[in-house]
Formats: C-alpha cells, sequence, structure tokens
C-alpha cells in the first residue's frame, strides 16, 4: 500500500447487510486514520439509473442487462474505484464484480459469457462474501423486492456466491449473526490487511 490505496469489496445477496457493513466500515477506517470511500454498484450513474429501473421489469433480456451491468462497472472503475485507489484511499465497494458473476450466471445460464464480459474488472485486493440464507435475508428487506429478490433465485445465487468463494478464496461471513458480531469479523479480516496502516486500533 506504500504508493497506491487498497480495495476491497463487499458481496453477498440481497439482504446480507452489505450496504450497512459497507458504510460502516469506511466510518471506521476514517477513525483509524485512512482516507476511505464508499461507492456502489450499480452506480448512480446514467447506466446504474437504468439498471435499477430495468430491475422492476418482467420480460428483460438478462444478456442485455448483463452488458449493462458490465457497461456500468468499467465507467465505475475508471471514473471512480481506479483514481481513488490510486490517491491511497482504501475504496469499499458495495457489490463489484462477483455480483454479476453470481447473479447473472444464474439467470443466463453461461458462466463463461458473463465471465468474459467482465474480464476488464481489476480484481479487489479484499473480497468479503456476507452469507446468509435467502429467508432471513429477504425477511430484512423493508423496500418494494425486484424480481431478484425471490428466494429460489436466491437460493441459487447464493450457491454460486459459495462455489466462486471457494475457487477464488473470498473471505465468507456468516452474515446470518447479529450486526455487531459480523462488524467485528469485518474489522478483524480487515485488520489483518491493513494492520501496518491503521491507527488508535
Amino acid at each position: 500500500m506504500e504508493n497506491r490505496g487498497f480495495f476491497i469489496a463487499i458481496e453477498g445477496i440481497d439482504g446480507s447487510g452489505k450496504t450497512t457493513h459497507s458504510r460502516r466500515l469506511v466510518k471506521w477506517l476514517i477513525k483509524h486514520g485512512l482516507n476511505s470511500l464508499y461507492t456502489r454498484e450499480p452506480t448512480d450513474g446514467a447506466i446504474g439509473r437504468m439498471l435499477k429501473k430495468m430491475a422492476r421489469q418482467k420480460n428483460i433480456d438478462y444478456r442485455v442487462e448483463a452488458l449493462l451491468f458490465a457497461a456500468d462497472r468499467l465507467e465505475h472503475l475508471n471514473k471512480v474505484i481506479l483514481p481513488y485507489v490510486k490517491e491511497k484511499y482504501v475504496v469499499v465497494s458495495d457489490r463489484y464484480v462477483y455480483s454479476s458473476l453470481a447473479y447473472q450466471t444464474v439467470a443466463i445460464g453461461d458462466p463463461e459469457w458473463v465471465v468474459e464480459i467482465n474480464k476488464f474488472a481489476h480484481k479487489p485486493d479484499l473480497t468479503i462474501l456476507l452469507d446468509v440464507e435467502p429467508k432471513i435475508g429477504l425477511s430484512r428487506i423493508k423496500k418494494c423486492k425486484t424480481r431478484f429478490e425471490e428466494e429460489d433465485f436466491l437460493e441459487k445465487v447464493r450457491q454460486e456466491y459459495l462455489r466462486l468463494a471457494k475457487k477464488d478464496g473470498l473471505k465468507i461471513i456468516d452474515a446470518s449473526k447479529n450486526v455487531e458480531e459480523v462488524f467485528y469479523e469485518i474489522i478483524s479480516i480487515v485488520q489483518e490487511y491493513l494492520k501496518d496502516k491503521l491507527v488508535n486500533v
């Protein structure tokens, strides 16, 4: 981290606590002496806003949607993630490429194609998977649900996440635990990577 920052991605199915813990982690990092930025996918850019609208629609061409997710990610990477990492920030992204590798693979059924269109995506320095059963995750969602938030679909996505985590060495946390326990596990993992940079820990 001498000449660059650090890139953390927080992944998991809907209702796993990604947003809560990503935002909290950024505050914790700042408190302990590091410049840190919260960001998310889909982004709030033009493509990201389009994707959020599409999530509530039926009869979507999943390949078109997957390409839009990839385009949004490329813009996110080039305009936000890489510039801030270059400025020595710890960037924490609420979803990143593994969301596509899990969700779009289940929706389309063609993992090789999903990997191919996301080849540009830089690998995070650390990816944490918040693992939770869909029933628990869905019970936490108060907003209007999208077509991605159906229990059978999410169970398939969860299994794909776990397969990817095993293959690629993602850090898995049991997100069914209470919020404080989960956050403690997150910061324990982060400290292993950033222990030489943190202060007042």
